[in-house]
């Protein structure tokens, strides 16, 4: 929404970056198979203890296992990951812990102002929504209301301990300048790529040089473990076509749920603004003018849409001609409000002055609140419902299945009869590759990566509202693969090397020959058969058609005039390049960029102090016996996820 709508969209992206952080510690996944560790009580095992509180194992994996399903990361770099997302558990709570210690306090109030202004869809009109939509919306997330609040205060108090350690960072008008010279120096290059294409005879192998290489790497190639799968796979969009409701049914719930089909009073506008924020004051009269001049056109006949493409400066509607739809009472300032909605279709209102600036608006069509009727959302509420019975059936569906399964391994047949579930057959499975009706799934891939023979995985959420759940029919262990398996695979090895070698050696040799002609760059490629190009004035962030981001100008800006850089590779070959000139910077937009450079650099400064508090508040800590970590038990986790993930 533009900025006439109330500013609390900042606000709103920071909360929901802390709600994300909450809940990727907090919620327990769906249906998502956690590691067998290989202790008996995995909550008794320490982590870290921070003061009286404790992190355990259990707490790690439930971060670990929703990373993996929020971020999709690969199985395989979580050995590097863990001790990251330990550190950082750990870290969060010794910045409470320091908190409350200093006396820092978060009360009720503070957690319930902070919900109120953050979460508006549980204030709809201002008015608390009620307990059971709050705990219905927490629940979407396998959270309770105490759980969140609970995360929630924890992280005010980090919040406001935080602010504390980073107030009163100074950004100085020589750091500013230095800053925007940074970002705004240019220089004109000339450079030579070198790709491929032009070496191909130097690069391609015959089939002795295919072989050596096998016989020389043998050991590294294996056949990966597959297995053999049966799988079961309800499907809700299927449940939900088989399901009907009376027409007493359907009258029952809209009886029972008349608040959830009213509508607010809204209205579909246009809007042309001019502002007069982050402007001089005594613009203000000249900006006055123009929205009085803009109103005259359009009451000369003007088109409205136009008129807002070519004047508004509302970065979020100027390009669509100024339109907003369906505003309700609430999200605008008041005198754009009031002006709104007091207008009749069709009207264009005189300048209205704002907070923000000057607004000229069109009403193209205004809704009364109202209650929708029965026959408008009939089918609404049968598709709601036809969801909800569906989903609840799902669950009891994957349960009863994977309980008669156990039972009954060698029959699935029977259990997807049962059931009226898709009965699939998958032999040659491996971790990673798509497998039939399922596709890559790394939470399936879990689900049956420590199956043994004759064993039934528990139910998996895939996309499309289904549910999979497997048998183990087989397993094929790994071998040595044979060269005629692997060929294709050497292939694209030993050109991927061979290229490498053949470009650096090429670079190098132009680079040489550039320097025995006395830097004469055009010479020597031309002497090559390579072709130099130079480009206009670029900078570190410049994108270069052919070579793309010009970051390697960090180390060549400033070199004298004639500087020879390179070789290096870049993204599909290798460069040489040389400095042909340095362009001085132009300080006549610094001052305009002043506010946004002190900004970022104290925004920066701000993070470096807090990395800094943060490290030293733990080693205190550690010192003073309050923090106290377990390495053991972290290197035994980490052993536990490179085992499960092997094969």
């Amino acid at each position: 929404m533009f900025d006439l709508f109330r500013r609390r969209d900042k606000v709103v992206k920071i909360f929901l970056g802390a709600l994300l952080l909450l809940v990727a510690l907090s919620m327990l996944t769906y249906l998502i198979p956690t590691y067998d560790t290989g202790t008996a009580d995995a909550s008794n095992q320490l982590v870290a203890q921070v003061g009286k509180e404790a992190i355990s194992m259990l707490d790690v994996q439930k971060l670990v296992q929703n990373s993996l399903r929020a971020r999709q990361l690969p199985p395989e770099i979580l050995p590097n990951l863990i001790p990251e997302m330990v550190q950082d558990l750990i870290t969060q709570r010794a910045l409470a812990y320091e908190a409350q210690r200093l006396g820092i306090e978060v009360t009720d109030a503070d957690v319930s102002e902070t919900i109120r202004q953050t979460i508006p869809a549980l204030f709809p009109q201002g008015n608390f929504a009620g307990k059971d939509a709050y705990a219905a919306m927490l629940a979407q997330q396998n959270l309770t209301i105490p759980e969140f609040e609970d995360d929630l205060r924890r992280q005010i108090l980090i919040n406001r301990l935080r602010n504390i350690a980073t107030h009163g960072v100074i950004v100085s008008p020589a750091e500013i300048e230095q800053a925007y010279r940074k970002k705004n120096e240019r220089a004109r290059i000339q450079w030579v790529k070198l790709t491929s294409d032009k070496y191909k005879s130097e690069i391609q192998p015959s089939a002795a040089d295919l072989q050596n290489y096998f016989n020389i790497n043998k050991a590294a190639y294996q056949t990966r473990e597959k297995k053999n799968l049966v799988i079961l796979i309800a499907d809700q969009g299927k449940l939900e076509q088989a399901l009907t409701f009376s027409d007493a049914d359907l009258r029952r719930y809209y009886e029972q749920n008349k608040d959830s089909f009213r509508t607010p009073e809204s209205v579909d506008v246009r809007h042309i603004l001019l502002k007069t924020t982050e402007k001089p004051a005594s613009e203000e009269p000249k900006i006055k003018a123009q929205a009085d001049d803009v109103l005259k056109q359009l009451k000369a006949g003007a088109n409205f849409a136009e008129l807002a493409k070519k004047y508004s400066e509302d970065p979020g509607s100027s390009q669509t001609g100024g339109e907003y739809k369906g505003v309700i009472r609430g999200q605008m300032v008041p005198e754009f409000e009031k002006a709104a909605f007091s207008m009749k279709p069709g009207e264009i209102s005189d300048p209205v002055k704002t907070s923000i600036g000057y607004h000229i608006i069109q009403v193209e069509k205004h809704q009364d609140a109202r209650l929708k009727p029965f026959e408008e959302v009939k089918n609404q509420i049968a598709d709601q419902l036809k969801k909800q019975r569906a989903s609840d059936m799902m669950q009891q569906i994957a349960d009863r299945a994977q309980s008669e399964l156990q039972k009954d391994p060698a029959h699935p047949e029977r259990v997807a009869a049962e059931f009226n579930m898709q009965l699939v057959k998958a032999d040659g499975v491996e971790a990673g590759k798509p497998i039939p009706e399922v596709g890559v799934s790394q939470d399936f891939d879990q689900a049956i990566g420590l199956l043994k023979k004759g064993e039934v995985s528990q139910p998996v959420a895939l996309p499309n509202n289904k549910i999979a759940l497997a048998v183990l029919t087989d397993v094929i262990l790994p071998r040595p693969s044979t060269f005629e398996e692997v060929q294709d695979q050497i292939r694209t090895t030993v050109v991927a090397n061979r290229t490498r070698g053949v470009l650096q050696k090429h670079a190098q040799e132009l680079m040489d020959h550039t320097k025995s002609t006395g830097g004469d760059l055009e010479k020597a490629a031309k002497s090559m058969g390579l072709e130099v190009k130079t480009t206009e004035p670029v900078g570190v962030s410049s994108n270069i058609e052919g070579l793309g981001t010009a970051s390697f100008l960090t180390n060549v800006i400033g070199h004298k005039e004639g500087f020879l850089f390179g070789p290096f590779p870049i993204q599909d070959g290798q460069m040489v390049g040389k400095l042909i000139q340095n362009v001085p910077v132009d300080l006549a937009q610094l001052a305009a960029q002043r506010d946004s450079i002190r900004d970022e650099i104290k925004t920066q400064k701000e993070r470096d102090r807090a990395s800094l508090f943060e490290a030293g508040l733990r080693d205190r800590l550690t010192k003073e016996g309050k923090l106290k970590v377990y390495p053991a038990v972290v290197n035994r986790l980490i052993s536990d996820y490179i085992s499960n993930n092997k094969g």
